[in-house]
């Protein structure tokens, strides 16, 4: 093992011993965040609530919705005969109920066939609103605590003071034939209605919109909880289909990380592996490769050759072999690289070469008038050679 791999093992021990110490050191985090989560103990989760549904309703089945109300209830509906084959009392508690349109219709067929659907939110769906004739508004100005309390006068006693986590939702208008006031709200001495009991079909629908009163942090203080069970207790004793806040998947979310980052250790490692990464990235960015040889790549020994033939040739002063091997390797180059014919270098060869070659017709006659009268001349001079060589590289440069 190396010195500088052993000083990012002290480093990274270091990192995690520091973070560690932070995390340890630090006062326990209250999570304030309403979650209205049955599993959640944090002051705004239902826990409590959801843990003593059993000892309120002891002839009753508690069954977890994990899913929409409407596939649930779906399932339980006989298209045969029109009728569901389970009954009781749906039971949903969060601030705000998050149903769509579907599930919204869906609850009030479910109420119609005989069954009751209980809601503590703050704003019911509107079309659960609107087809029981209820309106239901908001007043943003209110300043303190607030006072709940029954209209039924045997729950006199179990009306509460509440001071953290409301809202001044309220019942604006009610539909009188079939809604029966259950419960009041006082906001800066100002009373309105926030319980309402409303006939729909064979079945009753209980609209609280103050669910802060069932969270944890609320039922523990003095003898709130009195209020809770005297609200539950217009539920009969029958069947309870808690919508559940951990649907099938909804933890997932739509990111693959959020179950990692919501939880404090799972989060903290995940930082901690991210800053490893990079900090391996940065002491290893510098390449670590031994140096390449370099491999001089064969020598041409073709070009070579070629070289002491010609300057053999050049030395021996046979002028005309030179003439007419550089006249035939034009030539063969000509065959290659334009396909033209060049048995015959006449007026015909010389107007197609000078098409195919883009060059003037002038120049590649003079060209073709030197090759024709060095191949005529017996004994050529080495200023002939110098005069065909000028000749060939003037073709290829211009």
């Amino acid at each position: 093992m190396n010195k500088t791999v052993k000083i990012y093992i002290v480093l990274l021990i270091l990192i995690f011993i520091g973070a560690a110490a932070i995390e340890f050191s630090k006062p326990k985090h209250i999570n304030w965040s309403p979650s209205y989560n049955e599993t959640h103990k944090i002051p705004y989760g239902t826990y409590i609530v959801y843990d003593q549904l059993k000892t309120l309703f002891p002839e009753s089945e508690v069954k977890n919705i994990r899913t929409t109300p409407y596939e649930y209830f779906d399932d339980f509906y006989n298209w045969e005969d029109s009728t569901y084959t389970t009954s009781g009392t749906y039971l949903l508690i969060n601030d705000y109920s998050g149903l769509d349109d579907v599930s919204a219709q869906e609850l009030l067929d479910f109420s119609s066939h005989g069954n009751d659907v209980f809601m503590a939110t703050n704003y019911p769906p509107q079309n659960i609103q609107d087809s029981l004739g209820i309106a239901v508004k908001n007043d943003y100005s209110f300043k303190g605590k607030a006072e709940f309390s029954f209209a039924n006068e045997a729950f006199k006693k179990d009306s509460i003071s509440i001071e953290k986590g409301i809202e001044n939702y309220y019942f604006a208008e009610l539909d009188s034939l079939n809604t029966i006031v259950l419960g009041y709200q006082t906001f800066d001495s100002i009373p309105r209605i926030n319980y309402v009991k409303v006939k729909h079909g064979k079945g009753h629908f209980f609209l609280h919109l103050q669910p802060v009163a069932f969270t944890n942090y609320h039922l523990l203080k003095k003898a709130n909880k009195k209020y809770a069970e005297a609200a539950l207790s217009y539920i009969k004793n029958d069947t309870i289909h808690f919508d559940s806040r951990n649907k099938i998947g909804e933890d997932l979310g739509n990111s693959p990380l959020r179950f990692i980052l919501k939880t404090p250790q799972l989060r903290w490692a995940w930082y901690l592996a991210l800053l490893t990464l990079i900090c391996f990235i940065i002491f290893n960015a510098k390449r670590k490769q031994r140096i390449v040889k370099v491999i001089k790549p064969n020598e041409n020994t073709t070009v070579a050759f070629t070289k002491t033939i010609g300057n053999l040739y050049y030395e021996t002063k046979d002028h005309n072999t030179i003439i007419e091997k550089k006249i035939t390797y034009f030539l063969e180059d000509l065959r290659r690289t334009f396909y033209i014919d060049t048995q015959l270098l006449d007026e015909k060869f010389i107007k197609n070469l000078s098409l195919k070659s883009n060059k003037k017709q002038d120049d590649i006659k003079r060209l073709i008038n030197l090759i024709l009268q060095l191949k005529a001349k017996r004994n050529c001079e080495e200023a002939d050679l110098l005069r065909l060589n000028k000749a060939i590289e003037a073709f290829y440069t211009k």
